[in-house]
């Protein structure tokens, strides 16, 4: 019998998350502006993603009573049933890919396979997008972006020469025998190398987000302020009902942004302060406040929160997946109508959430509903999503260009599941100078979610002309110096 090696708790809590109306995938495309050949990608695959053994493992389940699940190597593997080769239908254009995507990301994957699938999708415009498909049991977004970053190189030339595809356990043995520091100091020269160099920029200079509170760990595990931070986790009280809530259906519905500039974002935020972060959660906020106000529903006195992952990775782990992530309830602000009113008030409450451990206590939360038989599971995910309407991810990317069988990579998006049955999903990815965001629906409640995309663009819009003015604004003249007397007794 093979070998087989069990799920993590979280791993399989969100394994058993998985609902017809709510599959537990992470979904992502990459944007190529020219024609990539498809058998140079196979290559990639095979020798850059496959390096991972959980992309040839499937779950299985184990005939004993309340046994956790397990990873198993699929005897059977074809990488021809992961990845698939499709044309665009014409006119090949945005909502000709939208309405792709869409179909594939209401698809469940097969169960009886490792659980990834890519579509490699010819006919876009003059050039390539693939877009691939991942259980949240095999990676959460931090690890998804390794994984992406392990595909590609810094130059078109290395981006060509694949490395021997390595085992999890060859990995460890390299990574110990160097360590994180030293890999990152050389210039990389395979994929193992170019994924840790440029995740390592990825930590430094990506969007600022609320990234992993260590400061906070020794007081979340232990003490009164643990105690304190689950009881607000499990008493607090459900969102209000609004549009964004009702029950679900198997159709989903994508949108994504055309590239920002992050030198803009920068531009508003040194203007009015905060963070990138402040900036793109504000505009959001006003996004889908401008949405509910389109459709007739009241915004006056409404908030309800956005359930946000927090990355509890160490740095050194980074080559790991799985999901190593908690969650913290931001209140966003839907009832204030200025922009940067509304934006001084994110501001506000992002920063009396990032001394909290609730993101560590709610991992240790999503560990006991792994552990949790099955009708315990589908009660504490309720208890999750009835606290949040939108759930808000943002992962930084690396601010250089990156390659992938020797063509440019143009742009990223990812969206995640929206777990604990949650219809909105709101997604914000940086990459070489450039930021991009995502909205993904439940087409039943929210069928048109470009509607919220082109109120983002008017928001962010908003916020530029705002920060120009004040740029624009004569600065005050520099007090006149002093002329130096000598004081004579």
């Amino acid at each position: 019998m093979a070998k087989r090696e069990a799920l993590s708790s979280v791993d399989a809590a969100w394994l058993g998350m998985e609902d017809p109306t709510n599959l537990m995938m992470v979904s992502g495309i990459l944007t190529f502006d020219e024609v990539l050949d498809f058998d140079e990608f196979i290559q990639v695959v095979v020798h850059r993603w496959l390096r991972f053994d959980r992309f040839r493992q499937r779950v299985v389940h184990p005939k004993r009573p309340l046994a956790s699940p397990q990873w198993e190597f699929d005897p059977n593997f074809n990488i021809n049933a992961h990845v698939h080769r499709v044309a665009l239908p014409a006119p090949g254009d945005y909502h000709t890919l939208q309405n792709m995507i869409s179909d594939l990301m209401s698809t469940p994957l097969d169960y009886s396979k490792p659980l990834w699938q890519c579509h490699f999708i010819e006919g876009y415009e003059q050039g390539t997008v693939v877009m691939s498909r991942l259980h949240h049991a095999i990676a959460d977004g931090i690890a998804l972006m390794y994984v992406l970053l392990s595909m590609a190189d810094t130059s078109p030339e290395a981006s060509r020469q694949h490395p021997t595809v390595q085992t999890d356990e060859t990995r460890r043995e390299r990574s110990g025998r160097f360590g994180l520091l030293g890999s990152l100091a050389r210039q990389a020269s395979t994929a193992v190398h170019t994924a840790r160099d440029v995740t390592g920029l990825l930590v430094h200079e990506g969007l600022e987000t609320v990234n992993n509170p260590s400061h906070a760990v020794d007081r979340a595990v232990q003490g009164t302020e643990a105690a304190l931070a689950a009881g607000r986790l499990i008493f607090r009280t459900p969102d209000p009902k609004t549009l964004f809530k009702g029950e679900l259906g198997v159709a989903k519905r994508a949108s994504w942004s055309r590239p920002l500039s992050l030198a803009e974002v920068k531009a508003i935020k040194n203007v009015t302060g905060g963070t990138v972060n402040d900036v793109l959660v504000s505009a959001m906020t006003g996004a889908v406040r401008a949405y509910m106000q389109q459709r007739g529903a009241p915004v006056d006195g409404v908030s309800f929160r956005a359930a946000m992952p927090v990355n509890i990775r160490p740095p050194e782990k980074m080559e790991e997946l799985g999901n190593q992530f908690g969650i913290i309830y931001l209140t966003l602000p839907v009832n204030i109508g200025d922009p940067l009113d509304r934006l001084v008030e994110v501001r506000r409450r992002m920063e009396e959430l990032k001394n909290t451990p609730e993101a560590l206590v709610a991992f240790g939360i999503l560990k006991g509903i792994g552990m949790s038989p099955a009708e315990a599971q589908i009660r504490m995910v309720d208890m999750f999503g009835s606290k949040a309407t939108v759930v808000m991810t943002n992962v930084p990317g690396p601010q250089m260009p990156l390659y992938i069988a020797g063509k440019e990579l143009a742009g990223i998006m990812a969206w995640v599941p929206q777990s604990g049955r949650v219809a909105l999903g709101l997604s914000i990815i940086s990459y070489n100078g450039k930021v991009f965001v995502g909205v993904n629906t439940d087409e039943g409640l929210v069928p048109d979610p470009d509607t919220i995309m082109d109120a983002f663009y008017a928001e962010f819009d908003n916020l530029l002309e705002l920060a120009r003015q004040v740029e624009a604004l004569p600065k005050p003249a520099a007090p006149a110096k002093r002329a130096n007397v000598a004081l004579v007794n």
